[in-house]
């Protein structure tokens, strides 16, 4: 059986910096914003039933989800990113457990998902799961450097996720990403070490 990871954090926490550095140590990858952008990219799986749910004027002319027409109606009514949650997260499940089932020669699997704790889909079947924390100040700059985005709209973001306190309850690793990348690159290598011994003792 594949040992399982999970790795969460709240936007702007460095999550894909994190993830590249267990890459490097020979771990698989499976990133569920990569499986997402599959399944809305022209002719993806989850178009026809975006299309039908909240039109064809929210599919470009490449039959592509528009992810800006998109972002800015969840992010404005609830009952729609419900809506395209309960079309998205099944399929994006399913992918993730695909792929998570296949061989590996890596010591475990790292999936990395942003709403792991609040989608409530994914914790029962992952060995560990670590979330990556930095205070939320950090969250803020981080996000607005990366995305153009202000500081109303991220925090916003924010609101909607779990708190920094549930997060950090509710993970089994944390990785404190607050300081230097060499920092975090040490951390990342000791609890690779320490997750593989995990993974091998599970067999």
């Amino acid at each position: 059986m594949n040992y399982l990871v999970g790795l969460t954090g709240g936007i702007g926490s460095g999550k894909s910096t994190v993830a590249g550095l267990f890459a490097a140590q020979g771990v698989r990858i499976i990133d569920t914003d990569l499986i997402s952008r599959h399944l809305t990219q022209a002719d993806g799986e989850a178009i026809p039933a975006i299309r039908e749910a909240f039109g064809a004027h929210l599919i470009d002319a490449q039959g592509a989800l528009n992810r800006n027409s998109m972002r800015e109606l969840v992010f404005a009514n609830p009952a729609a990113k419900k809506r395209l949650e309960a079309i998205l997260h099944p399929l994006i499940l399913a992918h993730t457990r695909q792929q998570a089932a296949l061989a590996t020669d890596a010591p475990y699997t790292l999936i990395v998902v942003p709403l792991l704790f609040e989608s409530g889909r994914y914790a029962d079947w992952l060995q560990r799961v670590i979330t990556v924390d930095c205070p939320e100040a950090q969250q803020i700059t981080r996000t607005m450097q990366r995305g153009g985005m202000n500081e109303a709209a991220v925090r916003a973001i924010m609101a909607q996720q779990l708190s920094r306190s549930e997060r950090l309850r509710l993970a089994d690793e944390v990785i404190r990403n607050d300081g230097s990348l060499g920092d975090l690159k040490m951390q990342v290598v000791g609890m690779h070490r320490r997750l593989s011994a995990l993974a091998v003792e599970s067999h």
